[in-house]
């Protein structure tokens, strides 16, 4: 037992940082309940282990008497000169009181107070080491699993990722090392313990803090983060410099520096969004690439009534709402999106208005227009289309054929001739 009571404390003291001698004195204080059992109730009973051999020994404090009247407090003149030659009567001395075997006796515990003590230390090294390391990125090897709880390897520490830190889509495996944001060292019942998160927000900043340097020197600022872990994150930066386009700067070249924090994130959706102070502005940059119609405020109740077309709601609103509710979050407000209802025209109201659009052209009159209609004409597609001789055919129409052609061909390259300018530029 004292050659394995040596090897565990140099252990001990080598992976833990734990003094050998603190481990001893812990150790040899525990021994003392269990040599007062073995030796009954002396006086100041004490025990010792060599810190060279591992050898315990008990010593106690007798009093020197002629005739001693209890072998727990006295000792005679004769058996304390055997142990201290100048003795004299009436004198304090301490002999040694070891019981035979009893190494074995103390063994249990010994161990038993070396790992309580070892527990306690850890945990006051713990809270020296990390109670200003809050908000750091560290990385540890998967251990153990207690429910749904995962504990790691920190080096000379453990520890723990509780089950509501945990990301909902991911899965370890024991020897599998993991990075994670340190987000307390929490002082309970059993003493400091760091806890760590890979769910909380700020993860995800710290993350874009390493890897985007215009953040972590102050150029940029996250102004607001709104996530659901494991899906999707929505990040709101604004750049304190003009000449320095924030959305740019964290996606990076070739958008490496955004994809390096998706891998981290095991492919978890990253939007980066321009932060304005303007409301709307802040809430149609969070919704894109939904287009809105329009935005109405309630100051009071910090509401925003979102209109959009029918085919941008679940765009919008994201599967099942999660755009809607991380852009509540990210802005603050609550966010309602709906979708704007459209008139549904009658069949007289379609003719009418295709009408109206035939007689705007220059070289249409209302009667000609009418009359295209009710042959079935509704678009200046559908004019594009037709033969000159079979438009003659058209009752109301007849000779006008030809001039209301080269009136639909100017009107199509006059409305086309925007986009080409565009496609050209």
């Amino acid at each position: 037992m004292n050659a394995d009571l040596l090897a565990i404390l140099e252990y001990w003291e080598r992976e833990k940082g734990i003094s050998k001698d603190v481990l001893l004195q812990a150790v040899e204080e525990a021994l003392i309940s269990a040599a007062k059992k073995a030796v009954g109730p002396a006086r100041n009973l004490r025990v010792q282990i060599d810190p060279k051999s591992g050898d315990i020994r008990a010593y106690a404090t007798l009093m020197v008497m002629e005739k001693p009247e209890s072998k727990h407090d006295h000792i005679s003149v004769a058996e304390a000169r055997r142990h201290h030659p100048n003795a004299q009567l009436g004198e304090e001395v301490e002999v040694e009181v070891t019981p035979e075997n009893f190494g074995r006796i103390a063994s249990q515990n010994a161990k038993q107070a070396l790992l309580q003590h070892i527990r306690k230390a850890e945990k006051q090294l713990i809270y020296s080491e990390f109670k200003d390391r809050t908000g750091d990125i560290v990385s540890g090897i998967v251990r153990r699993f207690e429910r749904s709880d995962v504990y790691l390897d920190l080096g000379k520490f453990e520890a723990l990722l509780p089950n509501r830190e945990r990301v909902p889509t991911e899965e370890y495996q024991v020897g599998e090392r993991v990075r994670c944001f340190v987000k307390a060292v929490d002082t309970g019942s059993h003493g400091p313990e760091i806890i760590l998160s890979r769910a909380d927000p700020n993860f995800v900043i710290k993350l874009f803090k390493l890897e985007v340097s215009e953040i972590n020197d102050g150029t940029i600022e996250v102004k607001a983060i709104a996530r659901e872990p494991g899906y999707r994150t929505k990040l709101a930066v604004h750049s304190r410099d003009e000449k320095v386009d924030p959305v740019g700067a964290c996606v990076g070249l070739r958008g490496q520096r955004v994809k390096n924090i998706v891998r981290e994130l095991n492919n978890e959706k990253v939007d980066i969004i321009p932060w304005d102070p303007d409301i709307t502005q802040f809430v149609a940059n969070a919704l894109n690439p939904a287009k809105l119609q329009s935005i109405d405020i309630d100051e009071e109740r910090r509401r925003l009534n979102v209109m959009v077309d029918e085919e941008q709601l679940s765009l919008a609103i994201g599967k099942r709402g999660q755009n809607a509710r991380l852009t509540s979050k990210l802005c603050g407000w609550h966010v309602d999106i709906q979708a704007r209802e459209e008139k549904t025209l009658g069949f007289e109201e379609k003719v009418a208005q295709a009408v109206r659009a035939f007689a705007s052209i220059d070289g249409i009159s209302e009667e000609q227009a009418t009359a295209l209609v009710n042959s079935g004409f509704h678009t200046l597609e559908d004019l594009l289309q037709v033969e000159i001789d079979d438009l003659m055919e058209v009752p109301g129409i007849g000779d006008a054929a030809k001039d209301i052609l080269e009136a639909v061909q100017m009107e199509t390259q006059r409305r086309n001739a925007p986009s080409e300018e565009g496609e050209a530029s």
